[in-house]
């Protein structure tokens, strides 16, 4: 395997004619923009970690970023414009699964691969694709990984407050089968229809122990959280973020103490390694902040992307055929990929998977509350 270096001084950068990658990122509303800045600032950073260790054959890695701001028509387009252009060897990023999901099935169609950095929806594409590899753990795995948390946590008897999606639907369908199978129940409550005091109301009724916020970031999550806060009948229930709100600074900036102990999914393992810790480093001086899992996807991107290029090719058909047998040292952890059962896309198989909160008795600090 080989990991790239950390800039050297002194050392000389890539020349020659860049080698470029098309970066789908959702940099405005309604995407989920703290998500991605965190993935622009990984790709950003690896991107310039790879010229510094020379590049691909001398030739520098060049980004060309688009914003998606959520939207699947505008990602789908986007793929199209980076596929007409001759010196765009590949397409990554994203962060929005309805939106990695266009981008997947569009990439595919007119032949340019496309690395997905960190949607996790399983069907990301119809059917088998050999353009498309994802880094980021299938849906699937990490709900389940979270089903078991709540399990483990004697909460039995849950609710989710959902709004319609087909990512929050999938969502909905794993937990359920997962906690059925373990004699546990779901009810699923309209985010949408039903008014935060209203919500509070069928919740106190219900006897539900776990609420679960399948629902946007900050409407209607925050209100949400701040009347079942507010509301002394549900003092035990357990408010859950499985999509991972609470990770980025935003969330605590608009719920402060609120916000804290609400487990969520992020995709980190329990101790980084040498080169994570040192990217770790870069990123938070970068972002001024800790960096959420979504910035080491970038970085980790990146990484595979280079190695593809490195020991492939620079050509679109040999850039797909890599997949299967690219090996990178990621920030957290080798990287490779297979073919993983209900995908249809090439997996990092290995990616970690974590529920982790907010500590209560300090916000800023995270804690790890169950490893899947």
């Amino acid at each position: 395997m080989h990991t790239p270096p950390p800039p050297t001084p002194g050392a000389h950068p890539a020349d020659g004619p860049p080698v470029r990658l098309g970066a789908l990122v959702p940099l405005t509303r309604p995407g989920w923009t703290e998500a991605g800045r965190q993935l622009l600032a990984g790709l950003e950073l690896g991107v310039r970690d790879v010229n510094a260790a020379g590049g691909i054959a001398g030739r520098p890695l060049e980004l060309l970023v688009r914003d998606t701001a959520a939207d699947p028509a505008r990602a789908a387009a986007a793929v199209d414009e980076l596929a007409g252009l001759d010196d765009v060897v590949a397409v990554a990023g994203e962060y929005h699964s309805v939106v990695a999901r266009a981008a997947a099935a569009r990439a595919d169609a007119v032949g340019v691969p496309f690395l997905c950095s960190s949607a996790v929806l399983d069907e990301l594409t119809d059917g088998p694709a050999q353009q498309v590899a994802r880094l980021a753990p299938p849906q699937s795995r990490g709900w389940r990984t979270y089903a078991d948390f709540l399990l483990a946590a004697g909460r039995r008897r849950i609710a989710v407050a959902s709004q319609p999606s087909v990512y929050w639907a999938s969502g909905t369908r794993i937990l359920r089968d997962r906690l059925a199978a373990a004699g546990g129940t779901l009810v699923v409550l309209d985010a949408d229809a039903l008014a935060p005091e209203a919500l509070c109301d069928a919740l106190a009724a219900d006897g539900a122990t776990a609420l679960l916020l399948l629902a946007g970031h900050p409407e209607p999550a925050v209100p949400l959280v701040r009347a079942v806060r507010a509301d002394r009948r549900l003092d035990g229930l357990l408010i859950g973020a499985p999509a991972g709100q609470p990770e980025f600074p935003g969330w605590a900036a608009a719920l402060g103490a609120d916000g804290a102990g609400i487990p969520f999914l992020r995709y980190l393992p329990d101790r980084l390694g040498p080169l994570g810790e040192r990217v770790a480093a870069e990123l938070r001086a970068r972002l001024g902040g800790a960096p959420s899992f979504v910035a080491f996807e970038g970085w980790d991107t990146a990484a595979v992307l280079a190695e593809a290029l490195r020991t492939r090719g620079t050509d679109r058909a040999a850039v797909a055929g890599a997949w299967p047998h690219v090996s990178a040292e990621g920030t957290r952890g080798p990287i490779r990929f297979t073919r993983t059962a209900g995908t249809g896309v090439w997996q990092w198989a290995g990616a970690p998977v974590q529920v982790a909160d907010r500590d209560p008795a300090q916000p800023g600090r995270f804690r790890v509350r169950h490893t899947g």
